[in-house]
């Protein structure tokens, strides 16, 4: 994969809110066969795109970025022969592992996750709308406005601000999608009418704000969208989590044949032995299993 060819790749994976993570090797101690500048894609299914190594180093690279998809984290890899520091210590967003199929270099691969920012739904095009499309921008969010009642599942917030049209249907199908904000711009009388006519109990009622947003005395339609934007905020998970979780922590395996940790994927090299499933970095380590599994097992 060319340099265009990834950037590409990656644009559309950006636009589709499908997380990655992009490795960058950003030093190679021969003997190695990458070099710096290389670079690859780790997807959520264990996919890897481009080159960062053989299939050693692939291995040891799907592993950790399908970690860091679980977390929205980064970090510098590095993977040596012995595993041993080979400078002061363990810096933090250090990763050193031991690979005992490299070649016997080392290299040094940045991985960085790329989680699509948060997604807000707004409903409606009134003046509250375009605004919070302005202001949730400058702070990091996606945000979508218009009238399409579909309610994405990865949003982390709904907000109706239609003033009137069509907005039982969508406060609906934003609590059935389990979206943890999900507000209705209106006043308090007219906000209460409206969430009188959905068939919802107590506890699905007290999770629509209406009137939404904080009160900060907000007159304007910017100043309305400020203090929703900040309900948002303030309504948020206090501790850190990943934005958009590819999905359940990765699990991983030991390769009997040479030690190394590699990552448990639909698409892994693996072989059946005793009734158990091995799993192996590569397919000379899965070869060397298949023709003598009693000297490993």
């Amino acid at each position: 994969m060319t340099t265009s060819e990834l950037l590409g790749r990656v644009q559309r994976l950006r636009t589709e809110r499908t997380p990655f993570v992009l490795a960058t090797v950003v030093r190679a101690q021969r003997p190695t066969s990458a070099k710096a500048g290389d670079s690859a894609l780790v997807l959520a299914d264990g996919t890897v795109d481009g080159f960062v190594g053989g299939s050693c180093a692939e291995s040891t690279v799907r592993l950790q970025g399908l970690r860091l998809l679980s977390t929205g984290e980064s970090t510098l890899l590095r993977i040596t022969p012995s595993g041993e520091i080979l400078d002061d210590g363990a810096a933090e967003g250090l990763v050193t592992v031991a690979n005992p199929c490299l070649s016997g270099g080392t290299l040094e691969i940045f991985l960085e996750a790329m989680l699509p920012p948060p997604l807000v739904h707004v409903f409606g095009d009134a003046p509250v709308a375009q605004a919070l499309a302005r202001l949730g921008g400058a702070l990091g969010y996606d945000v979508v406005t218009g009238l399409d009642r579909e309610v994405r599942p990865d949003a982390c917030a709904v907000v109706v601000a239609s003033h009137g049209r069509d907005e039982e249907p969508v406060l609906r199908a934003a609590l059935d999608s389990g979206v943890p904000y999900v507000a209705l711009v209106a006043s308090r009388r007219r906000g209460a009418s409206v969430l009188s006519t959905l068939d919802i109990g107590g506890p699905e009622r007290a999770r629509v704000h209406s009137p939404a947003g904080l009160d900060i005395g907000a007159r304007t339609a910017p100043e309305v969208a400020l203090s929703i934007l900040a309900e948002i905020v303030a309504s948020r998970p206090k501790a850190p989590v990943a934005v958009a979780p590819a999905g359940p922590a990765v699990g991983s395996a030991v390769d009997p044949v040479c030690g190394m940790a590699v990552a448990v994927t639909p698409t892994a090299l693996q072989h059946e032995h005793a009734g158990k499933t091995w799993y192996f970095c590569g397919s000379g380590c899965r070869d060397a299993f298949a023709d003598s599994p009693e000297r490993y097992a």
